[in-house]
């Protein structure tokens, strides 16, 4: 049975039960800033579950596309994905356990085909806080005669999604002893606290993963053998001059995984879900680079053949082709430059039992290489490293980095009164943010000059930025300006600013206590525009900031620092 088979009897099945059949929503969460991505068919239907907002309809059904990367290091397995698809049915105060174990139990024996000797049933053993779930038990014992395992919190109690919402005991459906559904009972609302309360409406909302479910029905070997993925890893193996199935996997689940994220509007970044995208892409070029694809835009090859595929299915995907090309070939360039130079510096330290710090430093901060990869890479070969002499070879930079700075004017200003020079003075602080968003991460402030009429500035950087590159920090920028975002100002530690993300190469000049400037956000915010140390006079809003930014001139500063000349327009 194909994947699409499946997916259209779900549909069809749940639908003649009186379910809404409704969309997938995007990968990126509406309102609801507990998550940084979907990872549950029931997230759309958060607010429904808790009474929240009355429910337009008292059952739906779902395939909805996920992203999840707790278990990323287990990709390229037989079962683990990073993108999946998830059938899901609900209930919002209709039906109950009855239906929905007899439902999921019928559609797999009836539609799919599998037999009863193929199937088994865990459920919630219970602990101090809930009940065991006798019911759950009872109504299986009248469907047949199932092997039934007791199983504990870890296994057996769903949610919520992010730090709070609905929750509840669960049954799960195996077939071979794989696990294909999840019955998830909503009996409570979890708080941020942790502490569990009844809610006023029971709910139903099951998730069973497309992909498992095809590989398992069809008896394959792993989920990259079903129909769908067959082609992207038949493509992705012939241009494999190393033949490595693990590697192939991981290429294969990353590449529909960044093509998903990037056609719902998530940009490679330093940050969050941005950064989730980065370190996919990363590692597509990574372990391609490991089996001999040295082929320029190999993320975008194989990107085509996953829209090509599911694009019936998900038309975001062909609308936004050029968009997803465009995004992962711009990625790679970066990356590729990275890599090459890294991965042979990496080299010289396979035989060792472990990296030191400065050597860890030294493939960071010399050739770019991100620290992540390293330790990921070390692992594998079973080499330690030196975290804590890494990080205080990071300081030491740190340190020699702000003895550099030019400190003839404060932040760089000529007159720190003068409107147009802090509308440039808070500009300056959005140019950051995009050069790290398209360059990477490695990117920091070196120095700035600012008068009434541009903006100089000075950042890390290796090589001359690319026509591309250069329009693309420009359109991220101007995107943000005259936007109605507020620029808050917070006073703290220099540690405490470092914990909550803020940038900043300057921070021992000013002491004790520090002011971080955040535009779209304050200082305990997870999601923001730019979060900087900085101890001049800014904006208190981006609309006050009037024109159109544009690089007038990039050019070398010093070794590996660039320099960019810019106005307002």
């Amino acid at each position: 049975m194909t994947v699409n088979e499946i997916r259209e009897k779900f549909l069809k099945y749940f639908e003649g039960k009186g379910h809404q059949v409704m969309s997938s929503s995007s990968l990126i969460p509406k309102d609801d800033p507990s998550v940084l991505l979907t990872t549950a068919g029931m997230q759309q239907f958060k607010d429904w579950f808790s009474g929240k907002v009355k429910p337009e309809h008292n059952r739906a059904a779902t395939i909805q596309k996920c992203v999840r990367t707790g278990d990323i290091d287990e990709v390229g397995d037989e079962t683990h994905l990073t993108f999946f698809e998830m059938l899901g049915n609900f209930s919002f105060g209709d039906y109950f356990k009855e239906e929905a174990i007899k439902w999921g139990y019928e559609f797999i024996a009836s539609e799919l085909g599998v037999s009863d000797e193929r199937i088994h049933f865990t459920i919630f053993k219970g602990d101090k806080e809930v009940p065991r779930d006798n019911d759950s038990e009872r109504i299986i014992k009248k469907i047949g005669s199932f092997k039934i395992e007791e199983c504990d919190r870890a296994d057996n109690f769903w949610g919520p999604t992010g730090t709070e919402g609905p929750c509840g005991p669960t049954v799960e459906i195996y077939v071979d002893g794989v696990e294909v559904w999840n019955l998830v009972f909503n009996e409570y609302y979890q708080e941020a606290n942790k502490v569990l309360l009844p809610l006023e409406t029971k709910g139903v909302d099951t998730g069973a993963g497309l992909e498992r479910i095809a590989a398992t029905l069809n008896r394959v070997e792993s989920v990259f053998e079903t129909d769908e993925f067959k082609e992207i890893v038949a493509f992705i193996n012939g241009k494999m001059q190393k033949k490595d199935k693990k590697a192939e996997r991981i290429i294969a689940d990353h590449a529909r995984t960044a093509t998903f994220l990037i056609a719902d509007g998530v940009r490679p970044s330093n940050l969050d879900k941005g950064y989730i995208l980065r370190r996919v892409i990363r590692r597509i070029i990574r372990y391609a680079r490991l089996t001999g694809i040295t082929e320029q835009n190999i993320c975008s090859e194989i990107a085509k053949i996953v829209i090509d595929i599911y694009k019936s299915n998900y038309p975001e995907l062909e609308r936004e082709q050029k968009h997803i090309i465009d995004e992962l070939n711009l990625e790679e360039a970066k990356f590729v430059k990275v890599i090459e130079a890294g991965l042979k510096k990496f080299e010289h330290y396979e035989d060792n039992k472990e990296i030191s710090g400065k050597e860890a430093f030294d493939l960071f901060a010399t050739y770019g290489f991100p620290y992540e990869l390293t330790v990921e890479m070390a692992k594998e070969k079973g080499i330690k490293i030196d975290q804590a002499g890494f990080e205080a070879e990071f300081e030491k930079h740190q340190e020699v980095s702000r003895k550099g700075v030019d400190k003839k004017f404060a932040g760089g200003l000529e007159n720190k009164e003068d409107p147009k020079i802090i509308e440039y003075h808070t500009l300056a602080h959005l140019l950051l943010a995009a050069l790290r968003e398209v360059l990477g991460e490695h990117v920091h402030q070196k120095g700035a000059n600012i008068t009434a009429e541009r903006l100089r500035f000075d950042f890390s950087h290796p090589e001359k930025m690319t026509d591309i590159e250069k329009q693309k920090v420009e359109e991220w920028v101007n995107d943000k300006l005259g936007r109605d975002l507020e620029v808050n100002l917070d006073e703290t530690d220099p540690k405490t600013a470092k914990e909550k993300g803020a940038e900043g190469e300057f921070s021992s000049k000013y002491g004790d206590k520090v002011k971080v400037y955040t535009i779209g956000g304050n200082l305990d915010s997870t999601k923001f525009i730019s979060k900087e140390i900085c101890g001049g006079p800014h904006v208190g809003n981006l609309s006050e900031i009037k024109g159109r930014f544009r690089i007038k001139k990039e050019e070398s500063s010093s070794a590996g620092v660039r320099r960019i000349k810019g106005v307002l327009e």
